[in-house]
């Protein structure tokens, strides 16, 4: 799979990637995560865990990706065709405020999103999902709607998922991604959390 770090790609394969993951607790995998803040958060808040952070937008990347701590790693890949190395790894798998094609994989139970989260996680993997009235809004659907919609896929797709929790601002800003203080300061933060575990 395809790795970048700065302006910098290079390829990784499945063990290598072992080499890496060896003496860590867990893998958590943040998909759609855009300039990587949230990795680099989670990386350097839990040095016994490692962190992975998927995007489609090298671009986004390069700058977080540079000065990335060691238990932090940026792969560029399609959410909706996740790399197969990843199979069977993440005990922890996040999607933060997804938008365009991500939320509507989720949105349309696409096959090749909910495939690939259930092969990249282990059995009883936590998958997190943030979502905000914004986005939803703009593919069609009201933020409980939507919410309920996503629940509904995931469940379908072999997680068994909580009720949501309803964020608030401040909920947002304590949240560690660029796109939730967005929305907390924003003309629109309505936003909601779902927690699920893999059956």
């Amino acid at each position: 799979m395809e790795i970048v770090r700065g302006k910098q790609t290079s390829f990784i394969n499945s063990f290598e990637l072992a080499e890496r993951l060896n003496g860590y607790t867990n893998l958590h995998i943040d998909i759609g995560t855009g300039d990587g803040r949230f990795v680099e958060h989670i990386a350097r808040s839990n040095p016994k865990i490692f962190v992975i952070g998927i995007d489609a937008c090298r671009e986004n990347l390069q700058k977080i990706s540079h000065h990335a701590p060691d238990n932090a790693l940026f792969v560029i890949a399609n959410a909706l065709a996740l790399p197969a190395e990843l199979n069977g790894l993440a005990g922890t798998v996040t999607i933060n405020f997804p938008w365009g094609s991500l939320l509507g994989g989720l949105l349309d139970n696409e096959t090749g999103l909910l495939t690939g989260l259930r092969k990249i996680t282990r059995a009883k993997a936590a998958l997190e999902v943030r979502l905000n009235g914004g986005a939803l809004a703009e593919a069609g659907w009201s933020l409980e709607e939507g919410t309920c919609c996503i629940q509904d896929v995931l469940a379908q797709n072999g997680f068994a998922v909580r009720s949501p929790v309803w964020l608030t601002p401040h909920d947002l800003r304590a949240c560690p991604t660029s796109w939730a203080k967005r929305l907390a300061f924003g003309r629109d933060p309505r936003a909601a959390y779902l927690k699920c575990i893999k059956l």
